[in-house]
């Protein structure tokens, strides 16, 4: 590990101005980030502690009924939050999918938005990797890659995003509220992931010394709080990142699905399920078909769908499943909570209806 400057700034503002020096990175839980420093895939020379600014660490409620979730808010804390479970259950579901408690403990909701990909090409400084070093060539697109991207690639990237957390965040319309050098702006989270294209480097639409301070979860996500599910298939059933993974949300009235969401991650190439969420109005609004509507929203989520040469021939992890361990399709019954179909992959069972009080820290 290299030689760094600890800062510890009293406010946004100083964090801000202290972070715009050449080198900077800020530091919050550290879960990825310390890791990445360790093996030299990170080397930043000043690290801005961010851990004690005031009021990230708060969830509050609107008026209007949405929430604002600070940055600095601890995955575990939020997802045990009985309110927020009870209000958008697919979002902690995501969050208790992801990590081990410990890291959960020690998480946070900024940091989660923040993490690198896994890609073991990215991590090995021996490897070429465009987004690591800029112009070295991606060792990925012949290697191992069954994790990797199907839709969204680029010639010089197929990694992919590892966060659970943000797959139904997009589905749900959340936004990231941000702080820089040029003030205060809101991200769309759907937009907040970079595709590869050919910078795979640039990875957010974060400009340079600008700070994620919050999200929100708009009052309008709340319709879905009965019927919303986020499905995560993996090689075992806990601290594993997914092969693909959906978040899938319906409000029904009368029996009748009048609003429906879907986002799906995992198989998009550096962004995660952002421009692959659907929205079933106009789709099949008022349906009472289940099949058909879910096939129309899987169908919609990757409609920009484009051929990905550098998987095995027949690896699709988001149409079907397949003896060396591809994940079947992200099937979610949502109509009365029921559950989701078996799959040759596992996933996280649903979470209880009364959260087990988290482990103290």
């Amino acid at each position: 590990m290299n030689r760094f400057d600890f800062i510890a700034p009293r406010n946004i503002s100083e964090a801000v101005a202290a972070a715009a020096e050449p080198g900077s990175a800020y530091l919050a839980a550290g879960t990825n980030l310390l890791d990445l420093m360790k093996i030299g895939v990170s080397r930043p020379v000043r690290l801005i502690d961010i851990t004690r600014l005031p009021g990230l660490d708060r969830i509050e409620w609107q008026p209007d009924g949405g929430v604002r979730i600070g940055a600095m808010v601890r995955n575990s804390d939020l997802a045990y939050d009985p309110r927020f479970a009870r209000t958008f259950p697919a979002v902690a579901e995501a969050l208790l999918s992801g990590a081990s408690a410990q890291l959960r403990n020690a998480a946070t909701v900024g940091g989660n938005l923040m993490q690198r990909t896994r890609c073991a090409y990215f991590q090995d400084t021996a490897s070429a990797c465009n987004r690591r070093v800029p112009g070295s060539g991606c060792d990925a697109l012949h290697g191992e890659n069954r994790l990797h991207a199907v839709v969204g690639w680029s010639e010089h990237c197929i990694a992919t995003h590892p966060s659970d957390f943000c797959v139904p965040l997009a589905a749900l319309d959340a936004v990231v509220e941000v702080e820089g050098p040029q003030g205060k702006r809101e991200i769309p989270l759907e937009d907040f992931h970079r595709l590869p294209g050919e910078t795979p480097e640039q990875e957010t639409a974060l400009a340079p010394a600008e700070l994620i301070v919050a999200l929100r979860l708009p009052a309008e996500a709340t319709r879905f709080a009965a019927n919303a599910r986020y499905l995560k298939l993996r090689e075992r059933t806990s601290y594993a990142f997914a092969v693909v993974s959906a978040a899938a949300a319906l409000e029904i009235n009368d029996g009748v699905i009048s609003h429906a969401r879907q986002a799906m991650a995992h198989t998009r190439g550096g962004s995660l399920a952002g421009r692959g969420r659907a929205d079933a109005r106009g789709l099949h609004k008022g349906s009472r078909d289940r099949a058909r509507g879910r096939k129309t929203l899987g169908r919609q989520c990757l409609q920009d769908r484009t051929g990905a040469p550098h998987r095995r021939a027949g690896a699709d992890p988001c149409s079907r499943g397949d003896a060396g361990g591809h994940a079947c399709p992200p099937r979610l019954s949502l109509l009365n909570n029921a559950g989701s179909e078996p799959c040759r992959l596992m996933h996280h069972p649903r979470m209880p209806a009364t959260a087990p009080t988290p482990v103290s820290r």
